[in-house]
């Protein structure tokens, strides 16, 4: 018997998209008609909450919250879109109106995907809180990687060191440092503790009046800070494994909720963690802020900033204008590149 050849990556492609498609039509037939026009009222403002499907959830400038059949012209929707919608007149279904169009967006929060290439999660965010924690442990280098991605979407990245109640004294100094050289660099760093409360109220001020998304490693902590300021949220709290150490991802459905002492936060799965597979080395350099006044200086156009001669970035690190930490994660960044790029090429071609 001969062996059966394996399928491409183009032929699994479109299998797949084959596939959503006769999903979507089996969706379509087992949901309500769509609503006619003559049953629709006037236009007006919204913020998508949440997205299901083919359907959003929409809150109106009044506060009333409709689940809405998404005009199929529409070609992208997500959480925090700002929209145009209209209501149903006479509500007979569990579809309460239909998103007419979408705002021109102010910024875009993405991740690459390993089929759908740059995918987008959530929209009109002003800034990305950048969560770390002693437990399950305290490093720079996932910090950094956290400050590539938010530097590259240009929504402004905030670092928040949850837990510091369970810092200990032997601890505290190396990381105290850490976290100045981070302010030295121009980034605002807060410490808090959602078990005790202490900073909670920082954190409060500084949300109010914006569209927030937190962002960590699970086991950080996320849900319980935005518990701690939000009660109502009830965000499910996953335990650091004793075991393992490493903590349990608990958010499932991407929604947008406000705190009551004013702003907003986007909460989706699709930020947990940022691969940075996609970007070119020139990019991540170019997302190191203290990096930036040497590009473009050093001898050689293709340098690679590390042992090149005539290096300016090499040169900035010698003199003490770049942290090791940051220079040393900076290399780290770049080595992983190729080796998540061949991971990802590795599981597209054999799935």
């Amino acid at each position: 018997m001969s062996k059966k050849k394996p399928l491409s990556q183009g032929q699994r492609r479109r299998m797949r998209a084959n596939q959503e498609k006769r999903l979507q039509k089996k969706d379509s037939a087992n949901n309500a008609p769509e609503l006619q026009d003559s049953s629709l009222g006037p236009e007006q403002l919204g913020t998508v909450i949440s997205r299901f499907g083919q359907h959003a959830d929409v809150e109106t400038e009044t506060g009333q919250v409709v689940r809405c059949n998404i005009r199929r012209n529409i070609q992208s929707l997500v959480t925090g879109d700002k929209v145009i919608a209209r209501l149903a007149q006479d509500i007979d279904s569990g579809i309460s109106g239909v998103v007419e169009a979408v705002h021109p967006r102010h910024s875009l929060l993405s991740r690459p995907d390993l089929y759908d290439g740059i995918k987008i999660i959530a929209a009109n965010i002003d800034q990305i809180l950048i969560v770390s924690s002693v437990v399950p442990s305290f490093t720079t280098q996932i910090i950094d990687r956290y400050l590539v991605a938010a530097e590259d979407t240009g929504i402004s990245p905030i670092i928040v060191l949850n837990k510091t109640d369970l810092l200990t004294d032997e601890e505290r100094p190396a990381v105290d440092a850490a976290l100045q050289r981070y302010q030295d660099i121009g980034y605002s760093v807060y410490k808090v503790s959602s078990k005790s409360g202490l900073g909670v109220d920082a954190i409060k001020d500084l949300l109010d009046k914006k569209v927030s998304v937190f962002v960590g490693q699970s086991g950080v902590g996320k849900s319980s800070l935005i518990n701690a300021m939000m009660p109502d949220a009830e965000l499910l709290i996953g335990d650091v494994s004793q075991n393992s150490g490493l903590g349990q991802h608990t958010t499932t459905t991407a929604k947008l909720l406000h705190f009551a002492s004013g702003g907003d936060l986007i909460d989706s799965p699709g930020v947990r963690e940022f691969a940075l597979w996609h970007l070119p080395a020139e990019r991540v350099s170019e997302c190191f802020v203290e990096f930036r006044e040497y590009l473009g200086t050093c001898k050689f156009r293709d340098c690679k900033h590390k042992s090149d001669p005539g290096c300016a970035i090499t040169a900035a690190f010698k003199d003490g204008a770049i942290a090791e930490d940051r220079y040393n994660n900076y290399h780290r960044i770049i080595a992983s590149l190729d080796e998540q790029r061949h991971a990802r090429h590795f599981r597209s071609g054999d799935e």
